[in-house]
């Protein structure tokens, strides 16, 4: 009971700081309970000075190689995390957007720039990745996509072999699966066996209906986008279990607790790769723990599996990077390669809000009644909490112009979102996805009283002709990089969202959505209104102005073959220039998916793992003989 009462208050207190910004006395020492809670149960009370290997970074490829190496019990493994464990209100799924701006996140902004992200505060859209174990996957919408056999298929072209879609890619999705999926579930591509939840939301609101006719009234056909079709409406699977969140943790690492190799460190920043500069040996990392630096070693491999933005800081503060860009920081040179140099990432514009006449039972949500029905029926399984980020169907679809790398390959994700910014108030979207005050104030708070469904369909641009990059600012680790996103700074890439929006519009006017009478909601963002709102320049304007990442970062640490100069790491993902230091995350994906890329994140960690285990295997017999 004691027990139960404390986690009540934890949860209560978390929610009045992070979703409505009211700091208590008990703050510092709540903050310091969750932590010691988590840390407790994961680390163990001694860790060694050398392993065979450090994984730096514990997102879903860390989680997936820490398990799938300590299957060799010869094998010791220390799994380094920045964070800590996620707590109880983690696991909410519906209570994903107030993830970003937790304790669980890094909470990065981009540089300010001329083409876009004029509605966030200060012109600079947010940056987020995951600060726990599990990375991203501890605050992430939880959807799981896979990505299009086609955009294996291009990795293949660019000269990465042993990436085959159906010999490698395919069997490692399955690997990890255990799907638990009622509307699909085909044998070939799906798997129950594996470690991973996949399942559809046992919740599900009107709107999913109405969205789903709408898809098939403008002709798409309802499909499996996981399995061997790209173009299509789908009800959403996502990475949840019961109702809850099931991370990279929960998965892949909480189960395995109990083995003795598999070492955890928390709350540890890694400050740098050790590297030999004469025999280009990676042989440890250098850590900053408790306030102090230390030194650990590592008798086979380094693996960097810090993400897309950590992975590439720590390469460049290691000697591995653009040569002219490391003398400006300080950083001895140890190998020129252009990291960092491409990001692709997919924006999204979540400007799409359609107003209907039906109520909707939760509102207002920060009601007390309404608060303990909602976590009442959370608890049983049940209820509007078990919604992942809000998210109830997603449509691919194919506009002009189109970059896809594939021409059989959607362009365009349209995400259902059974919410308005203006449902809670205005406190998470206008906080999580760093909305200015003047754009809340001026189109959405005027309906914030609204108790009826309001819905978003957020448009995301998949393949962007824009590519962004990051850069260091200096040699410290404490320091973020630099993030230049680029979004929209090639016009072609406004004309495609453009063509996007006019999809929905249409979409809006089928039979389905005017049941419900959905209608466009029309107060204009007051610096397009000159435009006139609905008229293609309005929306050109309005694309630019409240324009959002998806924080689907890829490509800083590039896979590609020694004929590639943009390559980092080869199709075996070792770093070039450098021995016994692999990438094995989503900065290696050469050109952005079809999907999230948090799918493709466990999939790398499993093709990853085996590539170690066949190479260890390898010089073992050649050791013997």
């Amino acid at each position: 009971m004691f027990i139960c009462i404390l986690k009540v208050i934890l949860i209560i207190s978390i929610l009045l700081r992070d979703a409505i910004g009211i700091e208590t006395p008990f703050s510092p020492i709540i903050d310091n309970i969750v932590r010691r809670i988590g840390d407790i149960r994961v680390e163990k009370l001694a860790y060694f000075n050398e392993y065979d290997f450090i994984i730096v970074g514990s997102g879903p490829a860390g989680c997936v190689l820490a398990n799938r190496l300590t299957e060799n019990p010869n094998w010791n493994v220390l799994l380094i995390e920045a964070g800590t464990v996620e707590f109880v209100i983690e696991q909410i799924p519906a209570l994903a957007p107030f993830e970003f701006f937790s304790r669980y996140n890094w909470r990065y902004v981009s540089e300010k720039q001329p083409y876009g992200c004029f509605g966030s505060k200060d012109g600079r859209c947010k940056v987020y990745q995951g600060k726990a174990l599990g990375g991203s996957t501890a605050i992430n919408g939880m959807v799981y996509t896979r990505g299009s056999k086609e955009d294996f298929d291009t990795w293949v072209k660019l000269g990465n072999y042993g990436w085959d879609y159906y010999k490698t890619v395919l069997p490692a999705f399955k690997k990890s699966e255990k799907s638990h999926l009622k509307y699909y579930h085909k044998t070939k591509f799906h798997n129950n066996t594996g470690y991973l939840s996949v399942a559809h939301n046992e919740y599900q609101t009107p709107l999913l209906k109405t969205f789903m006719d709408g898809s098939k009234a403008m002709g798409l056909n309802e499909i499996d986008f996981n399995a061997d079709d790209n173009i299509g409406v789908s009800k959403m699977q996502s990475n949840t279990f019961e109702g809850r969140r099931h991370s990279a943790y929960k998965s892949f690492i909480e189960p395995f607790l109990h083995r003795q190799n598999l070492h955890i460190m928390l709350n540890t920043r890694v400050t740098k790769v050790l590297i030999d500069k004469n025999t280009k040996n990676a042989y440890g990392v250098q850590i900053f723990r408790r306030n102090k630096y230390q030194y650990v070693f590592s008798r086979r491999e380094v693996i960097l599996s810090a993400g897309s933005l950590h992975s590439p800081q720590l390469l460049q503060l290691s000697g591995v990077g653009p040569r002219a860009d490391l003398q400006r920081i300080g950083v001895p040179l140890i190998h020129d390669l252009p990291v960092g140099k491409e990001m692709h990432d997919h924006v999204a514009f979540p400007g799409m809000l359609f107003r209907t006449n039906i109520k909707n039972p939760s509102l207002p949500f920060f009601e007390v009644g309404n608060l303990i029905n909602f976590f009442t029926t959370f608890l049983q399984g049940m209820g509007v909490g078990t919604i992942p980020i809000g998210a109830e169907s997603i449509a691919f679809i194919q506009t002009k112009p189109s970059y896809a790398p594939n021409p059989r390959l959607s362009n365009i994700e349209l995400v259902l979102l059974s919410f308005s910014p203006a449902t809670d108030g205005g406190r998470v979207v206008t906080e999580g996805e760093g909305m200015a005050k003047w754009l809340y104030d001026s189109v959405y708070k005027p309906i914030e009283g609204d108790t009826n469904y309001s819905f978003t369909i957020i448009i995301s641009l998949l393949h962007s002709k824009s590519v962004g990059y990051l850069e260091l600012k200096d040699r410290n680790i404490f320091n973020p990089p630099r993030f230049y996103n680029n979004f929209y700074k090639e016009p072609e890439d406004v004309e495609t969202v453009l063509e996007a929006i006019k999809y929905v519009i249409a979409m809006s006017k089928t039979k389905p959505f005017r049941d419900i009478g959905a209608r466009l909601h029309d107060i204009p963002i007051p610096t397009c209104a000159k435009y006139g709102f609905g008229s293609d320049n309005y929306w050109r304007c309005a694309i630019r102005t409240w324009c959002v990442s998806f924080h689907h970062q890829v490509g800083t640490c590039k896979m590609g073959p020694p004929t590639d100069r943009t390559a980092i790491v080869n199709p075996e993902l070792k770093v070039y220039g450098v021995k016994r230091l692999r990438v094995i995350d989503t900065s290696i994906i050469p050109v952005s998916t079809t999907s999230h890329p948090c799918a493709a994140s466990y999939m790398v960690g499993e093709v990853g793992a085996d590539m170690i285990k066949r190479d260890w295997a390898r010089m073992s017999v050649r050791s013997r003989n």
